[in-house]
């Protein structure tokens, strides 16, 4: 493998960044997880706005132009022979004095790694979803960061709380949380301090009551999903009803369907989740779930390999 490092490709066992780098040192830094199907990004425009609404909250200014970001994740594909891929752009401060305040950005650290995913697009075309099966998921204690604190709309290098949401689970910690099966879920789902649901570790929620699709709003501590973007766009297509709101963890337990999303998961069903008082709900897909992951696959199948 080899990954863009500071604009050179290097073999993957020597992409390293200096420990002075301040991404290393403080999480100072931006990054964004995209998805590449048939050899280009998906949503790219989505997610250099995104990119640059964090920069902008960081007060980073990189100087690096949409087009010369894209480049580099293009060569790192093709350097690879991929087409379709995990990607994961990163862009820090660089190497600075070491001090907490930041100084102006000289000399940027750009990262772009990839790894092989399988084929997106329409299942019947051969392709293989990224998970085993429907996922599992707990309420943990671990509360999200007010907006006030952090604002959740950026994505940093800093991602202690998500961390700590899965220590809770026992992904890769010491505790030993797991459901009735004896598995450990795979998903931890948060709440805010005002004990509403906020999202998954690395997922946003979605539910389905009453044939209504049903979503934490953005105006509580809520990443701006690319995946939930566009399953909200796709519903709005569709004639499906859609509520953006404040929800209670009673609100999942009692829902008739749910599902998660990010850009490598894209619409996974959500079969099962612990509540806080430790009972677990039964949930899975539905014919709301199903319609909008077919619709998501049909987009990636048109836009990408047809």
């Amino acid at each position: 493998m080899q990954y863009h490092v500071d604009s050179e490709l290097v073999a993957a066992e020597d992409a390293t960044v200096s420990v002075r780098d301040r991404g290393f040192m403080y999480g100072d830094a931006a990054f964004e997880t995209l998805r590449a199907y048939g050899g280009r990004v998906f949503e790219w425009d989505a997610h250099a706005e995104r990119l640059r609404r964090t920069c902008c909250a960081l007060s980073l200014d990189h100087g690096l132009s949409d087009d010369d970001l894209r480049g580099r994740i293009r060569e790192t594909l093709a350097a690879n022979d991929l087409d379709d891929a995990y990607v994961k752009l990163s862009i820090s401060r660089g190497v600075q004095p070491g001090k907490l305040a930041p100084g102006p950005v000289e000399d940027p650290t750009v990262v772009v790694y990839v790894a092989d995913l399988p084929r997106g697009g329409r299942a019947d075309r051969g392709s293989e979803p990224v998970w085993d099966g429907p996922a599992t998921a707990a309420v943990v204690e671990t509360r999200r960061i007010p907006d006030a604190a952090l604002p959740a709309h950026a994505k940093t290098h800093n991602y202690l709380n998500g961390i700590l949401a899965r220590l809770e689970l026992g992904q890769g910690g010491d505790s030993e949380a797991e459901d009735a099966n004896g598995d450990v879920p795979d998903e931890a789902i948060v709440l805010d301090s005002d004990e509403n649901l906020a999202e998954g570790a690395t997922s946003n929620l979605f539910l389905v009551s009453d044939g209504v699709l049903r979503t934490p709003s953005l105006d509580g501590p809520i990443l701006p999903g690319i995946t939930r973007r566009v399953v909200l766009e796709l519903a709005e297509q569709k004639g499906i009803p859609v509520e953006e709101g404040t929800y209670g963890p009673a609100d999942l337990r009692d829902a008739d369907e749910a599902f998660l999303t990010n850009s490598t998961w894209e619409v996974r069903p959500l079969a099962a989740v612990e509540g806080p008082d430790g009972e677990t709900a039964e949930l899975g897909a539905g014919p709301v779930t199903d319609r909008l992951a077919e619709a998501f696959d049909a987009r990636v199948e048109r836009d990408h390999y047809e």
